[in-house]
């Protein structure tokens, strides 16, 4: 009786102190939103809906803007196949400026692109401050152009807030409630739990999605707020005749990933219906895809063929419906990414790498004039 009992002592304290080992449930972090942006290239239904099944997400944020030239390519669609599986949407811009003016400029620029790319009204349109502009400017200039950012933004009928690192928050701006970014998960949970929303990595991954994603913890229901998610399948009606193409909204970008037709679909041996048809997919064959084009109405997705020349499906409606289901391929392609340093630019990365810095480029959608920033993960290949 004495082994025994002093056996039963020596489980009892080996799993006590497995347990604390172990992460608490209590605090562990709560994957309730995600950022999307064309970083992350066209997101489908399938896609998000994965998200919200098995990790819980019941949220999205897409980029629409950033400064005052530039939209994501990628919003319309992402915020449609969110809203399609039954997401939350709401929207961000990438803050440049450095004035009341300049806040007030990238405000209207950043409300027009919302409304462009179907964020609702009432929605979350958050201001992401956290550039070399504003590190450059004082407490008092950045409190002052982001409330101006704000006013702008609320008059037009959205909800606003700052997203911003936890380093800025009372250093660099007033930030009463906001969406703020810390990392690593352990040294910042529960420091955040007054604002609205904690982001607490930058590299989460899910299956059948592209790259990296940030993802958050909710503390409140702002950016959950006046809306009412209402789920439903995809449909992939008959294509309709496309309108003609604006050479405005005409963007492409590095992309590979699997694509299986719900319909069949037409084989082309350029981006758009007025190339010559060379063939078709049926449903239950796939495709595998390294470039996806939006041209006009379409969404178009390029493959080598065993030709050796590249032909071109249709994806689905830009914005609208889709023609299949897409997935990443990681069993075909292997990437190996970089995250962008201070002092880096596309020509350091590249050569590091013996690679063209517009090769660089182009496998993350951008041209060599684009800015980088560090922080930010660039695919190498």
């Amino acid at each position: 009786m004495k082994f025994k009992t002093k056996l039963i002592t020596l489980v009892v304290a080996f799993l006590a102190a497995i347990s604390f080992a172990l992460p608490s449930q209590v605090n562990a972090a709560n994957t309730d939103m995600v950022d999307t942006s064309n970083h992350n290239g066209l997101m489908t239904y399938d896609n998000y809906y994965d998200m919200l099944v098995h990790y819980g997400v019941k949220a999205v944020v897409q980029k629409v803007s950033e400064g005052t030239t530039y939209v994501d390519p990628t919003a319309k669609y992402n915020l449609a196949s969110a809203k399609q599986a039954g997401l939350y949407l709401n929207g961000y811009h990438y803050a440049r400026y450095t004035t009341v003016e300049g806040a007030h400029a990238e405000a209207r620029f950043a409300v027009a692109a919302a409304q462009s790319a179907g964020l609702p009204i009432g929605a979350v349109l958050a201001t992401d401050v956290e550039a070399s502009e504003q590190a450059n400017n004082n407490y008092a200039v950045n409190t002052a152009n982001n409330k101006a950012f704000m006013e702008v933004v609320q008059a037009a009928g959205y909800r606003s807030t700052i997203y911003t690192m936890g380093s800025w928050v009372g250093t660099k701006m007033i930030v009463d409630k906001g969406w703020i970014a810390d990392y690593p998960y352990n040294t910042s949970r529960d420091r955040y739990t007054s604002h609205h929303a904690w982001q607490f990595r930058s590299d989460q991954q899910f299956a059948g999605s592209y790259g990296n994603f940030d993802v958050s913890q909710l503390y409140d229901d702002f950016f959950t707020a006046n809306q009412t998610p209402s789920p439903s399948a995809p449909v992939t009606p008959a294509p309709s005749q496309p309108a003609k193409s604006n050479a405005a909204s005409d963007t492409d970008y590095a992309q590979t990933g699997v694509f299986k037709p719900s319909t069949t679909v037409n084989i082309r041996t350029g981006a758009g219906t007025g190339y010559a048809s060379v063939g078709s997919y049926a449903p239950g064959e796939s495709v595998i895809y390294d470039h996806v084009y939006i041209r006009g109405t379409y969404v178009w997705a390029r493959y080598l063929s065993y030709s050796g020349r590249y032909h071109y499906v249709a994806l689905g409606v830009n914005g609208g419906e889709s023609y299949g289901s897409r997935s990443s391929n990681a069993q075909t392609y292997s990437h190996t990414y970089y995250t962008v340093r201070s002092g880096d630019s596309f020509w350091s990365i590249a050569s590091k790498y013996g690679i063209s810095m517009y090769t660089l480029a182009a496998n993350n959608g951008k041209s060599i004039y684009s800015l980088i920033y560090p922080g930010e993960n660039l695919d190498i290949r």
